[in-house]
């Protein structure tokens, strides 16, 4: 999520504005400005329990839950994860709902086909959503979302904002006068467009009076399991955490890990102006196909600013382990795969993805990927 031209890959640039995302990158001119609140009380395990009791259903029956999308470009692992994990919850009706029926393009990879447009999920549930979750999409003020989402809040939905999905909700006005989290890079762009949503730091996700935020990509599945959580119990929080291989998904999260120090910056600059240094690699993918594993795979090695990913398959369509539909290309034997360990858990493939990563880039561009996915990164010896 940090030089816009390089997780934004949909957008239409100028050449001007090209350059000035590179000098925004090697200044460090977005790197976590902007004002601050005190950490949040208690504990996190308190703070985990605060959010929980917050989100809890204000209606009875099995909630409805509305991942967003916008059609031209919306972040991948933003929509998969949060939809994928509550799904696998089966706790809730999920639906990816768009402005327009069709696909959406996922940035900075990937391709799936929305479930129902505005007009349909109006027919389908007059009373709106029970939740709304907001990821990551460009632009973050689209005119036909931002009054979908003002309509749907206004109307008692609680409201999830992913990672930048944070200026969604800003445009939204949805932020004015709460507290809120966001991806580190991003977050002095909300404090500065939106003086009075208030920044909360060293919390991994924070909820205000039924709008709830989180910190970077990686933060959609411990807030997603705090959903969970919100809606079914600890019981079930529990089975999917271990399900999906989560140990814990408190709010408790390290602002300071993250940030564009002098070799970051130069090294955004660098893969800017080395095109040419970009190569190609496939994903095989199939029917049934787990969703985590796939966008954690797709989304690092693109993130490393030197890979294209392409999802490739016989047919043209795959049906995801979510049931969402996955836009595959012809296969080209050709083209290095990138394969996903089978057998694993699947919130596990980040950290075998960045091993990999690791290995063939060098230990500056893991922490890149890193960086770019606010990810704290794993344990010691994982990849050994």
């Amino acid at each position: 999520m940090i030089a816009r031209s390089a997780s934004h890959g949909p957008r239409r640039r100028t050449r001007s504005a090209w350059i000035g995302s590179v000098l925004a990158a090697f200044l460090g001119a977005a790197g976590g400005a902007g004002s601050a609140t005190p950490f949040e009380a208690g504990t996190p395990a308190q703070r985990q329990q605060a959010f929980v009791d917050a989100l809890k259903p204000q209606r009875g029956g099995r909630p409805v839950i509305a991942v967003l999308a916008l059609n031209d470009a919306t972040e991948t692992t933003d929509l998969l994860l949060a939809h994928a994990v509550l799904e696998r919850a089966d706790v809730a009706q999920v639906i990816v709902v768009a402005p327009h029926a069709g696909s959406v393009r996922l940035y900075p990879t990937l391709q799936v086909r929305a479930e129902m447009d505005f007009a349909a999920f109006a027919r389908a549930f007059p009373a709106g959503a029970d939740y709304v979750i907001v990821p990551a999409m460009e632009p973050s003020d689209d005119a036909k979302v931002v009054e979908w989402l003002r309509r749907q809040a206004a109307g008692g939905t609680r409201v999830v904002g992913v990672c930048v999905g944070a200026l969604v909700l800003a445009s939204a006005g949805l932020l004015d006068g709460r507290r809120y989290v966001s991806h580190w890079y991003y977050q002095g762009d909300v404090s500065k467009a939106h003086p009075g949503a208030v920044f909360v730091p060293n919390e991994r996700y924070v909820v205000d009076r039924g709008v709830a935020t989180t910190t970077g990509i990686t933060a959609s599945v411990p807030a997603m399991i705090a959903l969970v959580e919100a809606i079914a119990g600890p019981a079930r929080a529990k089975a999917v955490a271990e399900d999906l291989g989560v140990a814990a998904w408190t709010p408790a999260h390290d602002s300071a890990r993250f940030g564009l120090n002098g070799e970051r910056r130069w090294g955004y600059v660098v893969d800017k102006l080395a095109l040419w240094r970009h190569e190609q690699r496939a994903i095989d993918v199939q029917d049934g196909m787990d969703d985590i594993a796939l966008a954690f795979a797709a989304d690092a090695w693109s993130r490393t600013g030197l890979v294209r990913v392409q999802a490739q398959a016989p047919t043209s369509t795959v049906r995801l382990r979510s049931g969402l539909s996955l836009a595959a290309a012809p296969v080209d034997t050709a083209l290095p795969r990138i394969e996903l360990t089978t057998g694993a858990k699947p919130v596990r493939q980040l950290d075998l993805t960045l091993c990999e990563i690791e290995g063939r880039f060098g230990t500056l561009r893991r922490d890149r990927v890193e960086q770019e996915l606010e990810y704290p990164g794993a344990s010691p010896g994982a990849c050994r």
